[in-house]
């Protein structure tokens, strides 16, 4: 078991497993909406990965870009987008942060610089690069995070970022998260190297693989990749190896694994490895596990009830974002 980082206080330790159990929470909520026929289309949970989300997040500020993939609830929920906008727009509804047209899959906010959500495998990659372009144009600090699976480096958008990102030393956090399976492949089927981080080598990329399920693990690496990114020396690329604990998607029948190895990954999921941890060092008690649970509940259930109440867009709207609208002359 990983020590804890010395000086970790009990207030930062809830914070931080208070953030992990929202997004597990949520996420088991749509599972069921789903099923109910309240979330339609397709839908990618996240369960297993929290710790990637809210590690990177807590450390990224308000002028940082996010962008991310499909699998980008956990990801939105740590950025800080609200949950019954975040909610209303899976279930489709006019109050969602998309306007209810993007659905599960194209999260976007601009207030917290949330990007997407994007659906096509390794697309969220070349945005970063160019939203971290803008970022050195400007002469500011700020850096563009980019999450994608491990499926994504065997796209060509992924060596073409790394390579640009690199040539002109942009500030780009790379941020696989490798969990093993592109949909229903397993990475050794598909990769002759199965090392993600060594791929960044090719392009003069600093790399690490970090353990993905261990919140804090996550917040160290990823605090070396902002320091480089800020200080004006390129981008990082950073492996989380980490699982899903559910299917690739609400369609997959998830026949390319078996049980035993999910249950061995669950054993040690981010919250209860952390929940572990964290009780053996005296930092929290069960009644501490009890009540953020039940306050991740409540917030997920105001959620659900927001978008419940929430109106369709009009029919007499359908056509609006569609076409440009431009001025009579």
């Amino acid at each position: 078991m990983n020590e804890l980082p010395s000086g970790l206080t009990r207030e930062r330790a809830l914070h931080l497993l208070g953030g992990m159990l929202c997004i597990r929470q949520f996420e088991a909520r749509c599972a069921e909406l789903y099923g109910a026929g309240k979330i339609r289309g397709f839908l990618h949970l996240y369960d297993g990965e929290e710790a990637v989300a809210v590690g990177v997040m807590e450390l990224l500020g308000h002028g940082d870009a996010v962008i991310s993939t499909y699998r980008e609830h956990g990801h939105a929920i740590a950025r800080g987008i609200p949950l019954g906008p975040l909610m209303a727009e899976l279930y489709g509804k006019r109050t969602g942060c998309s306007g209810g047209r993007g659905g599960s899959m194209h999260i976007f906010d601009a207030a917290t610089r949330f990007y997407g959500g994007n659906a096509i495998v390794g697309g969220g990659l070349p945005l970063a690069v160019g939203l971290a372009l803008a970022e050195k144009m400007r002469g500011t600090t700020a850096v563009a995070a980019c999450f994608f699976g491990e499926g994504a480096v065997a796209e060509g958008e992924f060596h073409e970022s790394l390579n640009l990102a690199a040539l002109w030393k942009l500030p780009v956090l790379f941020l696989c998260e490798n969990n093993l399976y592109a949909m229903g492949t397993a990475l050794a089927r598909s990769e002759s190297q199965t090392d993600i981080q060594a791929k960044a080598a090719a392009y003069g990329v600093r790399a690490a693989a970090v353990d993905g399920m261990d919140v804090f693990a996550v917040e160290e690496a990823c605090r070396a990749a902002l320091a480089t990114a800020r200080a004006g020396r390129g981008p990082s690329l950073l492996e989380f190896r980490t699982y899903r604990f559910r299917a690739h998607s609400m369609f997959d029948a998830q026949l390319y694994r078996d049980k035993d190895e999910v249950e061995g990954w669950r054993g040690r999921g981010p919250i209860i490895s952390l929940t572990t941890r964290l009780k053996a060092a005296g930092l929290m008690t069960e009644d501490d596990y009890l009540r953020l649970e039940a306050e991740a509940d409540a917030q997920v259930q105001a959620a659900v009830e927001f978008a419940e109440r929430s109106e369709w867009e009009p029919v007499a709207d359908l056509t609006r974002h569609v076409y440009a609208e431009v001025p009579a002359p």
